[in-house]
């Protein structure tokens, strides 16, 4: 390799950088440098090892500072406080060690990671400037390896042998050899296990190649169910043009391919959906229905989902409602328990959860769009006074479908308060087991018998209660692996996916842009159970997305 052009700065500063390498690279007049600057932080009473390396970029103002054997601190860090740091440990380039920290033998910290063992008191009383700070200190075990932009919050211990992945935030200890994985961190295996994940690393590769083949396809798919003489979109070809169509074609587009979208220009999807909001109620009526007289107890039935789904698709398109959703910001207090409990939560949990999610998505665009703050507090209130404590749900099961119903009106309820406004779900382990249980229902779950609402509705808790707890997770990584042959088969070339996954694609087994968008959805949330949604590409922004808004 050339030698770079002279220029100031870093022009000699790699093995600062790669710090590893420093007493092998390093020119004599920059080791005699470095040997001086650990006599200086010596003189002050840091205890360091032989062969370490304190960078002379590295800003380091510690009260106590200890560095094992090999250790280093690499350009950029910043380090402050009470820090001890074990042999061969490394602090790579804009690391930030801060507080009472203690980290074990064989580290790695990847750059521009923060691990701060102090907080500020942020008590309503006084500015935050004038609160006083509080110290637990952080402790990291041996052989930890920490990815880049991970952020460790004061009070958290991290297991030996463990690996926390990039970017992830961590706010819990860790056990012994964890691998942790998201914001905030949840543990998605043991790092020992060897055959379970291999299964799951076949089925991210599967799921990876899937989404390729799917993004090539994804103008043939929304081509195939555009009605020229209508010209509206409509969810499987012959079919009529409905509202859910239009948007599962926005959804479609921005996931996989946003110019695919060719059949609609922008404003022209917007002022179809904006046009035909009621201004009094602010619900969305089906083309060709007159809304009626909606109650607060039904939300106009059938047409109540276009709250979430044009909803979000004008989210999409960087537009809004025209009108709040007036129907729920009437809906306070004492109206809105009331309407609660005219919910069928004892035969028809599911029907009682998209209610929830109709309320909970409402209020959400209320309060967004209009500063129309509505009665969320009543409304997650009364839910977690009602949930069965030892199902995690609301509802029963019956005998006709077993805990079908709980199960997806525990998706729906969930998705449109908990999920939506990033509120941690009461009871996460009672959820899982409920959730796994129902999953082993061969009525619902069989060969050729699941449908995208059936999926989501297991795929969806399990990644929202493992957000919180790493209860069953070998359990929960084996059900997605298991998962993603039959949705990879299950997508037809150049058409997408059928609402049901069955081979004859008739009904609802025919491909269309409900099954597709659901599917997609479900892709992702599985890529993420088995750690590798990163390798897909894309991720759901829409009705069934993962994060809070």
């Amino acid at each position: 390799m050339s030698s770079p052009p002279n220029r100031p700065g870093l022009r000699d500063a790699e093995p600062d950088f790669n710090a590893w390498s420093f007493w092998r690279q390093a020119d004599d007049a920059a080791q005699q440098a470095q040997r001086e600057r650990l006599a200086e932080l010596a003189a002050d009473g840091a205890e360091l090892g032989e062969g370490c390396v304190v960078s002379q970029w590295a800003a380091c103002f510690p009260e106590t500072l200890v560095l094992g054997e090999g250790a280093y601190l690499a350009a950029f860090s910043y380090v402050t406080g009470d820090v001890r740091i074990g042999a061969h440990s490394t602090v790579n380039a804009y690391v930030v060690v801060r507080g009472a920290v203690s980290i074990g033998e064989g580290v790695r910290i990847g750059a521009h990671t923060s691990l701060l063992g102090f907080d500020h008191q942020f008590a309503p009383d006084q500015p935050v400037r004038k609160q006083p700070l509080v110290s637990r200190g952080i402790t990291v075990g041996d052989d930890v390896y920490i990815g880049s932009h991970v952020a460790v919050v004061d009070g958290v211990s991290i297991g030996a042998h463990s690996v926390i992945g990039a970017g992830a935030v961590v706010t819990r200890d860790v056990p012994e050899w964890s691998v942790m994985v998201g914001n905030p961190a949840r543990r998605i295996r043991d790092r020992r296990e060897t055959g379970g994940r291999s299964s799951a690393r076949r089925g991210a590769r599967d799921l990876s190649e899937f989404a390729d083949r799917a993004r090539q396809e994804a103008s043939s798919v929304l081509a195939r169910c555009w009605d020229e003489d209508q010209r509206a979109f409509t969810d499987t070809p012959g079919a009529a043009p409905t509202v859910r169509a239009l948007c599962d074609a926005v959804e479609i587009a921005e996931l996989l391919e946003p110019a695919a979208l060719r059949q609609l220009d922008r404003p022209e999807v917007i002022q179809r959906l904006t046009a035909r909001q009621d201004p009094r109620t602010g619900l969305i009526p089906e083309l060709g229905h007159e809304l009626g007289e909606p109650t607060a107890a039904d939300l106009g039935g059938g047409a109540r989902y276009h709250v979430l789904s044009a909803g979000y698709a004008l989210d999409l398109l960087g537009a809004r409602f025209p009108h709040p959703i007036g129907i729920v910001d009437t809906l306070r207090g004492p109206d809105l328990i009331a309407a609660l409990e005219q919910q069928p939560w004892t035969e028809r949990a599911w029907g009682a959860g998209d209610w929830v999610d109709v309320v909970g998505t409402a209020l959400t665009w209320n309060r967004e769009w209009f500063e129309l703050p509505g009665d969320l507090e009543t409304l997650v209130g009364w839910l977690h006074l009602t949930v069965d404590r030892s199902t995690g749900v609301w509802g029963r099961p019956r005998a006709s479908d077993g805990l079908r119903q709980p199960v997806n009106g525990f998706y729906r309820l969930s998705r449109g308060t908990f999920a939506q406004f990033g509120l941690p779900i009461p009871h996460p382990e009672r959820v899982i087991d409920t959730v796994l249980a129902h999953a082993r229902d061969d009525r619902r779950f069989g060969v050729g018998r699941s449908t995208a609402c059936d999926v989501l509705d297991i795929a969806h808790p399990l990644w929202l209660a493992r957000q919180q707890t790493a209860h069953r997770d070998e359990e929960i990584t084996a059900w997605a692996a298991g998962q993603v042959p039959r949705l990879v088969a299950a997508w037809r070339p150049g058409e997408g996916f059928g609402f049901a996954q069955r081979p004859d694609a008739r009904g609802t087994a025919c491909p269309g842009l409900q099954g597709t968008e659901m599917w997609l959805a479900i892709s992702w949330y599985l890529a993420d159970l088995l750690g590798e949604a990163g390798s897909l590409g894309y991720e759901p922004r829409g009705v069934h997305r993962p994060w809070p808004r």
